[in-house]
């Protein structure tokens, strides 16, 4: 009890002494890892945890696990010193001669272990208030340029709110099981292993009893904890699920309150609610099933080694000294292993947490870069597209053979029904998708061939629905050019129309546009995102329906805009309004991923095809319709 209270006592001071590093020096520290290509992460916590300790912190974790092995090898002997100081008082109070060092010199013993003891603790935690929060923040890095690096696909497969707390319980998990690990379990490695010593000088018979427990307790243990490892895993998942659903539900909370579905949410959600509290109450119980074992345990040994203890010293066989070495040292055992056995709990839902987490980042890479890839170079724009073939998984055919030549600088639209392969194509050009068979080619340089990151380097794109940062609208738009300064990015907001509505509001371009731009109109953030492409200054430009949330007013204001950035471009237009690309060199109209006409705008309505009977409809079939 005494050796706690020192050891709260001078941590707390241990903590206030620490020089805490500034936010700028830290950012310095970690500069590194933002250039490290990114690696592989484990799919399993112990794998990943060494990955880590074994690059990144060896030295540190190596002299933590130092301090606690010498702090508790210390702590270990202190029933030794009290054995010492009881058999030296017992002679004094008898008046026989007292041998060796004395009660004083043993007393000193004592403080000393006292003292020593705390101090390599506080060694350990002083250590580690530079070393748990890198080890954190390293570990959200690893896993955040992993998941960035996965496919389309997989972001369509799994809530983003998900995958963001995944990373952020994954990296939390890292330390409690790391802590368990260097602390609680070489604690209590270091003490049995002190203590087999210590009770041989007592008794071997001691030792023997201590040594037999070891070995049912930890064989027992063990098999308990990997039945309770894969408990702790499914609760988890459970907890992870309906996490999800409910971050789901509340990003969709206009949509509820729309159709007036709230009822109809909680009761889908209490599902996977009941779900998880089934698996917690699962993992509860096996719990309290290993803890009442270990309890007994726990109590039988006690109890064995301090009636031993006393019937041996009743006999004479052993003084009070020996008697207090193994009555303090069976406690000591009990109370450290008792509370190793506590924080089982703990241990396995953060070894659950880390494992879902990884077994979720950790997937291979659906679109990776071959080996030795070198960067695109685009010079000129040029694009070919050779008997391409793509399916989705489900079995869906997109193309079957394509063939398309796209000049430097031309400007083309793409125009048919929704599902004809528009949109596909634009995802296969920026390599959102691999095919099946065939190559595209951008300068004579198959994309398949380069590094990714140099392909979407390449192609400025302005998406139907764009994106858009909970961040100042400036840095939206800077984020097309980082480092970009004030005047370029004003410029670009002036061409794209945007600065106007940006500067209205108080605080211009440093206005919180809010979660996917919810502060703006949807054709204020398109105009954002027109912005961000002009800042871009891509060879290649892809417009996605880019005025399709624009009143007719700011159409024509865009449409002028656009037209100054698609000079000196190659350009690929994807439009169900027709009226936005009767302007481009070549229109492609496109049915079952297939072109079946293709010419400019005049030459495709004398053609008097499909691209005339939908130009007719869109400019008066419905009047035509309403007569």
């Amino acid at each position: 009890m005494f050796a706690a209270m020192l050891r709260s006592s001078l941590g707390q001071r241990a903590m206030r002494a620490v020089r805490i590093d500034s936010l700028e020096e830290q950012d310095r520290l970690f500069a590194w890892e933002d250039s490290e290509p990114v690696r592989p992460l484990p799919g399993k916590p112990f794998p990943f945890i060494w990955q880590m300790i074994r690059n990144d912190f060896p030295w540190r974790l190596t002299v933590m696990v130092l301090a606690v092995v010498c702090g508790q090898a210390i702590e270990a002997f202190e029933p030794y010193a009290l054995k010492a100081v009881v058999d030296n008082l017992t002679a004094a109070t008898q008046g026989q001669a007292v041998e060796g060092i004395g009660l004083v010199g043993w007393f000193l013993v004592l403080l000393g272990i006292w003292f020593f003891g705390v101090g390599f603790y506080r060694v350990y935690q002083i250590v580690d208030i530079y070393t748990s929060p890198s080890i954190r923040a390293l570990a959200q890095k690893r896993m955040f340029g992993w998941l960035m690096g996965h496919s389309p696909r997989y972001f369509q497969d799994n809530f983003a709110g998900k995958l963001g707390q995944k990373i952020k319980q994954g990296a939390n998990a890292i330390l409690g099981v790391i802590e368990i690990l260097m602390f609680d379990v070489i604690r209590v490695t270091v003490l049995l292993v002190v203590a087999l010593g210590l009770l041989w000088t007592a008794s071997p018979t001691f030792s023997a009893v201590l040594l037999a427990w070891m070995v049912v307790y930890v064989g027992v243990s063990a098999w308990l904890a990997r039945h309770c490892f894969h408990l702790s895993a499914a609760m988890s998942d459970a907890v992870s699920s309906s996490s999800g659903r409910i971050i789901d539900a509340i990003t969709n909370a206009d949509l509820i309150r729309g159709f007036a579905r709230t009822a109809f949410e909680r009761s889908f959600l209490g599902h996977w609610i009941n779900e998880e509290r089934f698996r917690s109450r699962r993992l509860r119980w096996f719990l309290v099933l290993m803890r009442l074992f270990q309890m007994v345990s726990i109590i039988l040994l006690l109890g064995v080694l301090v009636w031993v203890a006393i019937q041996r010293t009743l006999a004479g066989a052993m003084t009070v000294g020996d008697f207090t070495l193994v009555f303090t040292l069976a406690f000591q055992i009990s109370s450290t292993v008792w509370h190793l056995s506590d924080r089982l709990l703990n241990f396995f839902e953060q070894l659950g947490t880390l494992s879902e987490a990884l077994e979720l980042v950790s997937a291979p890479h659906e679109i990776v870069d071959v080996p030795g890839a070198p960067a695109l170079q685009v010079a000129e724009g040029r694009i070919d597209v050779r008997d391409l073939h793509f399916s989705f998984p489900d079995g869906t055919k997109v193309f079957d053979g394509l063939n398309l030549t796209i000049r430097a600088g031309e400007k083309i639209g793409l125009v048919g029904r929704s599902g004809a392969g528009k949109s596909t194509l634009v995802k296969l050009l920026r390599r959102q998708y691999d095919p099946q068979g065939g190559r595209i080619l951008i300068d004579g340089q198959d994309i398949a061939a380069v590094t990714l990151e140099s392909l979407n380097a390449a192609v400025a794109e302005v998406p139907q629905q764009p994106g858009v940062f909970h961040r100042p609208v400036g840095e939206n738009i800077a984020y097309g050019r980082l480092g970009a300064g004030q005047d370029l990015i004003e410029q670009a907001a002036r061409q794209a129309h945007a600065h106007d509505f940006i500067v209205k509001r108080p605080t211009a371009y440093d206005t919180i546009v809010g979660e996917q731009g919810i502060k703006l109109s949807g054709g204020e953030r398109q105009r954002v995102a027109i912005a961000r492409a002009l800042l871009k200054d891509a060879k290649i430009l892809v417009l996605d329906e880019a005025t399709s949330a624009l009143d007719s007013e700011s159409e024509h204001l865009i449409q002028e805009a656009l037209w100054t950035l698609m000079q000196g471009r190659t350009v690929i237009a994807i439009a169900h309004r027709l009226s936005t690309i009767t302007g481009m060199d070549r229109i492609l109209y496109v049915e079952n991923g297939r072109i079946v006409e293709e010419g400019s705008h005049s030459e495709l309505l004398q053609l008097g095809g499909r691209y005339a009977q939908l130009w007719h409809r869109q400019s008066g079939g419905f009047l035509a319709a309403a007569e």
